[in-house]
């Protein structure tokens, strides 16, 4: 199965942190699974870093390819996708996330309340 990490459970499983819900630990170190993190994510923690945040390692993301974890541009379809969105969530990075899952057909794991207002699966 495709799954797509929200943010916080990318940084959750990266750094060993105890909020990481055991079935998503789970589904991620599944090989059979696969796991994948947008771009947007990574844009996400950039921010989050530069304004001070968040604190990351500055490898954290050859960590995730390093672990078979594929990283999702974002293409003009996943923008298109935006339209469609009700405005539920606020937040850009997790509408982006939304409609990529959304457009490819993807599950998304995640912990956010708001985002099981969308008509997306989620874990």
């Amino acid at each position: 199965m495709r799954y797509l990490l929200d943010t916080h459970i990318i940084l959750w499983w990266l750094y060993d942190d105890p909020k990481l819900p055991g079935r998503d630990a789970q589904i991620i170190s599944e090989a059979d699974n696969h796991i994948i993190v947008s771009v947007a994510s990574l844009w996400e923690i950039e921010i989050k870093r530069a304004i001070g945040k968040l604190v990351v390692d500055s490898g954290y993301i050859e960590a995730i390819k390093t672990n078979g974890i594929e990283l999702l541009s974002i293409h003009p379809s996943h923008v298109v996708g935006l339209r469609s969105l009700p405005l539920f969530h606020n937040d850009p990075f997790d509408r982006m996330i939304i409609a990529q899952a959304q457009a490819e057909c993807m599950t998304l794991l995640t912990i956010d309340k708001m985002v099981k207002k969308y008509d997306v699966e989620i874990v």
